[in-house]
């Protein structure tokens, strides 16, 4: 199958401390990749420099020809304002963002896509809800409801299991395998590794560089989780910074 994504030795940092290094390889569309590795190992700065959201400091990510109205990002709950007065319906409808402009109106046709991906989420009932009243598996499956509505054909889901329960963690993962059904391309940072053997056929295990990537019982083996753990410890947050190429930048 065709790559649709190519890292092409990236890496990706803050203040020129690289937080992902050299990375390189494909992502074959309609993939189902789970993205795993200790706290710190880079995964959420991996899905940054993905979207867009951070430019590499070396290297770049290639897009194929998907374009930002393809790509679809749940990010971790902690990244959301709670405390920001909109609706679960009006939050949802963000996801609409980019097909009809900031400040475009929301026809009766959005307003019916809004009410799909809420019911299709078990969010009915919920539309006038402040955000800030809702439960942590209701936000995750509010987030989920905004991911529906942009149709994309890359998702990228930064812990969308993490801290919910199984009821809703079973309903959200039929969501991921219906998109991997539809040969949408999926990548999602996850923590469980029994969740991850069951549900995800490939793996990039992270530790700040590569560790392993490829099917996933090769993958996540004891070796390699000890080697990635072991790599995330010697991690010196002290260390000079790195030097790196200043004109490399994000592959369209």
């Amino acid at each position: 199958m065709a790559a649709q994504l190519q890292f092409r030795d990236v890496t990706l940092g803050y203040d020129r401390h690289p937080a992902v290094h050299h990375l390189s390889g494909e992502v074959a569309t309609g993939a189902l990749l789970a993205v795993v590795g200790p706290n710190g190992a880079g995964k959420s700065t991996l899905f940054r420099g993905l979207v867009g959201i951070l430019k590499p400091l070396a290297g770049s990510i290639g897009l194929g020809d998907l374009d930002a109205r393809d790509i679809a990002y749940l990010p971790q709950t902690v990244d959301i304002d709670r405390s920001f007065p909109i609706s679960v319906f009006d939050f949802v409808g963000t996801g609409l963002w980019r097909s009809i402009g900031l400040f475009g109106g929301i026809g009766q046709s959005g307003r019916d896509g809004i009410a799909q991906a809420l019911a299709a989420v078990g969010l009915n009932g919920f539309e006038n809800r402040a955000i800030g009243t809702l439960s942590g598996g209701q936000m995750q499956r509010m987030l989920f409801a905004r991911v529906l509505l942009q149709n994309a054909r890359l998702i990228v889901l930064d812990e969308p299991f993490n801290a919910i329960d199984a009821k809703t963690s079973a309903d959200l993962l039929a969501l991921v395998r219906r998109w991997h059904s539809e040969q949408r391309t999926v990548l999602a940072a996850l923590h469980d590794m029994d969740l991850v053997r069951a549900n995800f056929p490939d793996t990039l295990l992270l530790a700040r560089g590569p560790v392993a990537w490829g099917a996933t019982s090769e993958v996540l083996t004891a070796d390699n989780l000890m080697q990635a753990r072991r790599m995330c410890e010697a991690f010196d947050d002290s260390a000079a910074a790195c030097a790196v190429d200043d004109v490399s930048s994000r592959a369209a």
